[in-house]
């Protein structure tokens, strides 16, 4: 499990790293969006990376890669959405969005450990186009709950489908790396 850790602080090192260069760009533009605008976005780039698995033609030159980061993104910003709460205009500083950042990273990686520890790395000898799918599964149950306006019966929250969809995105990316 230590070479896991090692991997996935390589993986969230570029996602940050770009986090912090959008957030130069832009600043903390996105904290107007609603979490049902997050989760379509994250929805979106699942989708084309589903589309990339499955067509060997692409018109477009960017691949699996790139995607996967905007999930991880998305789905920390979403994180820090529910958070902080949606406001109207942009309210936090680079600093404090990249601290915000950072602990939603950290607790993240703590469930990540916990379950990995639990089912033994079993991700590993998971296909990308499987996480891809677990991802699109965990979207759907994400877009279930937000129309039943946050309430579950006997689910996990909100929180914790973000959560898996950053892990899985990070697995995936590990995958592709080694490859």
């Amino acid at each position: 499990m230590q070479q896991t850790s090692k991997q996935y602080d390589a993986v969230i090192e570029k996602c940050r790293s770009l986090y912090i260069n959008k957030l130069k760009d832009y600043g903390s533009a996105w904290r107007i969006l609603r979490l049902p605008s997050l989760t379509d976005q994250i929805f979106i780039k699942a989708q084309r990376i589903r589309q990339l698995q499955q067509n060997s033609t692409r018109k477009v030159d960017e691949g699996e890669v790139s995607e996967f980061i905007g999930i991880i993104n998305y789905s920390i910003m979403a994180l820090i959405q529910l958070d902080k709460g949606v406001v109207e205009q942009p309210d936090l500083s680079n600093e404090e969005a990249i601290t915000y950042y950072d602990e939603q990273i950290a607790i993240t990686k703590q469930l990540m450990e916990d379950k990995n520890h639990d089912y033994g790395e079993a991700w590993r000898d998971m296909r990308v186009s499987s996480l891809t799918d677990l991802i699109l599964q965990k979207l759907l149950r994400v877009k279930q709950i937000e129309d039943n306006k946050g309430k579950t019966l006997v689910s996990e929250g909100i929180d914790a489908n973000y959560q898996d969809m950053i892990n899985y995105a990070v697995f995936a990316l590990i995958h592709i790396n080694e490859a």
